[in-house]
Formats: C-alpha cells, sequence, structure tokens
C-alpha cells in the first residue's frame, strides 16, 4: 500500500445515492484521504447532504462540464499523490474498498486500477445482467487490454499530470486515458475485492443514445490501435 489518497466524486442531482456513498467512505479502514465533490448545478438535496460530510465542495456550471472535465478540476483541486474516483451514485460495498484500490500502487509499473461494480436488488434486469457479466471474480493485469472504468477507480497524481483526461471527448474518457497511459508500458490491474454497488450498470439500461456516443468514441480509440 503506498501513499495518500484524494477522492473525487461527480455528482449531479444524487441526493439519493450520495449520503450513502459519502457515509461508506467515511467508514473506510485507509484513514488518509481528502474527499472532493465536483457538483454541477444539482437542483435536489446532493449540495446539502455534501455539506454534512467532512469533503471539499467544488460546484461548476453546465457550459463548464463534461465528464473529463469534472474530473480534471476535481483532481486538479486535490493534492494527495493517489487519486480514487467514484461516482456519486455508486456505494463502496465494505470498509476495505479503498485499501484494496490502493493495495497495488506499491509496483511503480501499475498507473491504475478499477474495481468489481455490483447491482442493487432493484436494478434493472439488463444493468444486472451486463454489471455481472463485465466485472468477474479474478483478478486481471492489463497491458494491452485499455478497458477502464473510472466510477470505482484509483490512479496515480503523476500519471494523470502527464496525461489528463481528454476534454475533446464526451464519454469513455476513461477507456481513452487507459490506451494513452498503457502505451508507455505500464499497467492496469483489475481488482475484485474492491467492490461497489452501483445502481444502473454501466450500459444506462441499453439506451440507444448512450451507445452511439460510447461507440463513436472507442472507433477513434481503435483507430490508433497497433
Amino acid at each position: 500500500m503506498s501513499g495518500s489518497i484524494s477522492i473525487v466524486i461527480r455528482a449531479k442531482n444524487e441526493a439519493k445515492w450520495l449520503a450513502s456513498c459519502l457515509d461508506a467512505v467515511s467508514m473506510q479502514d485507509y484513514h488518509d484521504f481528502e474527499t472532493i465533490v465536483i457538483d454541477n448545478q444539482s437542483t435536489d438535496k446532493t449540495r446539502e447532504i455534501a455539506e454534512a460530510f467532512d469533503c471539499e465542495i467544488i460546484d461548476i456550471t453546465d457550459e463548464e462540464f463534461n465528464f473529463s472535465r469534472a474530473l480534471n478540476i476535481g483532481i486538479a483541486t486535490g493534492k494527495k499523490q493517489l487519486i480514487a474516483m467514484v461516482s456519486g451514485h455508486c456505494i463502496p460495498a465494505d470498509d476495505q474498498w479503498l485499501s484494496r484500490l490502493a493495495m497495488h500502487f506499491s509496483d511503480p509499473s501499475v498507473v491504475a486500477v478499477y474495481g468489481r461494480q455490483e447491482p442493487l436488488p432493484d436494478t434493472a434486469p439488463t444493468d444486472k445482467r451486463d454489471l455481472w457479466i463485465t466485472f468477474g471474480l479474478d483478478r486481471k493485469t492489463q497491458k494491452r487490454d485499455y478497458f477502464f472504468h473510472n466510477a470505482n477507480s484509483m490512479i496515480r497524481r503523476t500519471t494523470w499530470e502527464n496525461t489528463p483526461f481528454n476534454e475533446n471527448i464526451h464519454g469513455v474518457e476513461d477507456q481513452d486515458w487507459a490506451k494513452k497511459v498503457l502505451s508507455n508500458n505500464h499497467r492496469i490491474i483489475y481488482e475484485p475485492t474492491a467492490r461497489v454497488f452501483h445502481h444502473h450498470g454501466i450500459h444506462h439500461a441499453l439506451s440507444e443514445e448512450r451507445a452511439e456516443r460510447v461507440v463513436r468514441v472507442i472507433e477513434l480509440i481503435q483507430r490508433d490501435l497497433t
């Protein structure tokens, strides 16, 4: 295990989930961390909930927002050498979530770790299926496979300083980033014991609009593969 951690949480209208997320974060067995919530003009009680916890809140506007820019703003605000990213609607499953992500960074070749995402009982069947199929039970080391999901992940600040998230794309910024950092002979670890509950899954109940946006970005990424 290596380093202090900035936890960056993107949120917009996450009042249903954010208290559970922040409460689970506060109970981690790894204590050397700061928490930063990036709030994109929430109209529910998201900000009020965040204010009840020990965290820094950064307000951004719709004009400032895309997924990459929100992350870059939050990461730039933090001061710690490791950066954990978790969505405001994801809930760490136990008190070892953070330490399980962090434990791989004693290896200098590891630049990123992502964890398992599990459905909740009322998650839609299509999302349950996709989470169970995508996030398995075996640890993986990735040298060329650029799949990476920052709803539950950790990266090195030094890697981000050299390669911030691409603000010219809209979605799949995690995989675009992963492909770039893997090209430098680094490794990404999938750690199945670093678990979060994720209500809507990763394909948003088969939203066609989201699928079209994701495909456009992945086609750009694939174009440069060798």
